[in-house]
């Protein structure tokens, strides 16, 4: 793992803190480890360490001070940050009083908010690390990422080996990062609603439907979805709606889950070949993840929004509020039939690009729509050819 370059780059100015959050085992902690190799590192997974701050934060001031003023020029890095909410009120202090820089680094800011932790007035950058992107892995074997998800270790390891670590991350996450947190207290119901979430995965979301599976109201299905983009395990998708037509979905919402290879650990999907439902609902999402994870690194504002009318029409992705449209295919051959959604919208709101991505050979184009190699399209993405 030390050996794969991460995209995200922290470029801190002398006087210039940060938070970092993502998910377990996305790789924060080793990024952290190579890019800062002579910081000074308290890591709160050391559930010694955490008591002994947790009772007295004042320690981290009392243990800082006494360090050489050569060490103190290097940010220090607090990892898993959120299991010692009080102290943040000592890394305040030592960035107002002392000049100190810091990387608080975590996989939620939930526990800290609803403890009403000081999360600093804006004295720290947010970056968010995501799992491994296609632009930091070479010759990806799409298979692979689309069973093992981009999580690197899972990615690196053998399919058995693999099988194994999702099954413990998905029990492990659900129980440290949610019920050990104390995130939900109704443990059934909550479980029950992650089996159907992930069910439902990347269609549109009925809070009703699920709510009914779970045994518990819309309102507290809709707090456990809450849940789970708080703690950086998935992401709402909204329906674009630049122009209000009656035809056009405007309301229900779309989740995705942070890792493909997680949404299929829990769902027990294996996918053997490029081809059929479970492979596309799997492809989308990979496609996905990448367009969300360029967007963050290259610190990209723009929305990610689907486009669906009542009638069934629907496109994948639409970027920066209408300027492009993304349909993805898990076909080997695009049909003309398969453009109908893509031209629709393509006649309704006229973005500046409207692309079929799919597992077709070579690029073409069809009228205004561009169908591309998924490779091809990951390519140009990193390369800033789709968004910029």
């Amino acid at each position: 793992m030390d050996s794969i370059g991460r995209i995200l780059d922290i470029d801190l100015p002398p006087d210039q803190s940060a938070f970092l959050w993502g998910p377990r085992k996305a790789g924060k902690s080793t990024y952290l480890k190579v890019t800062f190799p002579h910081s000074v590192v308290y890591d709160f997974l050391r559930t010694d360490l955490a008591l002994e701050f947790a009772k007295r934060p004042s320690l981290l001031r009392e243990q800082l001070l006494a360090k050489d003023e050569e060490v103190l020029r290097h940010p220090v890095i607090l990892d898993e940050v959120q299991k010692v909410p009080r102290i943040l009120d000592e890394v305040h202090w030592l960035i107002e009083n002392k000049g100190l820089r810091f990387i608080l680094c975590g996989s939620s800011a939930r526990k800290l908010k609803r403890g009403r932790a000081n999360l600093l007035g804006g004295r720290a950058w947010r970056y968010e690390m995501f799992p491994l992107v296609t632009a930091e892995v070479e010759n990806l074997d799409l298979l692979r990422a689309l069973n093992h998800g981009m999580i690197p270790t899972h990615y690196l390891q053998d399919g058995r080996d693999c099988r194994k670590s999702l099954r413990a991350y998905v029990q492990d996450y659900l129980k440290e990062e949610v019920l050990s947190e104390g995130l939900t207290r109704n443990v059934p119901a909550f479980s029950r609603f992650f089996d159907a979430m992930a069910y439902s995965h990347g269609e549109l979301t009925n809070f009703s439907n699920i709510a009914r599976e779970c045994g518990v109201d819309s309102k507290t299905v809709k707090e456990y979805y809450q849940i789970l983009v708080d703690t950086l395990m998935g992401r709402m998708v909204g329906p674009f709606k630049r122009r209000q037509h009656r035809q056009v979905i405007s309301r229900a919402s779309k989740f995705y889950l942070f890792d493909v290879g997680v949404a299929g650990a829990i769902t027990k999907r294996t996918i053997e070949e490029p081809k059929g439902e479970f492979f596309g609902r799997a492809f989308e999402h990979f496609m996905f993840m990448e367009i969300a994870a360029y967007g963050s690194y290259n610190e990209l504002d723009y929305d990610i929004n689907f486009w669906r009318t009542k009638s069934g029409l629907e496109v994948d992705f639409v970027l920066g509020g209408g300027e492009i449209a993304i349909e993805t295919k898990g076909s080997s051959r695009i049909e003309k039939r398969e453009l109908r959604s893509l031209t629709a919208f393509v006649e309704e709101y006229s973005p500046r690009k409207a692309l079929v991505v799919c597992n077709e050979r070579a690029e073409r184009v069809h009228g205004q729509i561009r169908i591309m190699p998924w490779r091809n399209f990951l390519r140009d993405l990193w390369e800033g050819k789709i968004v910029r």
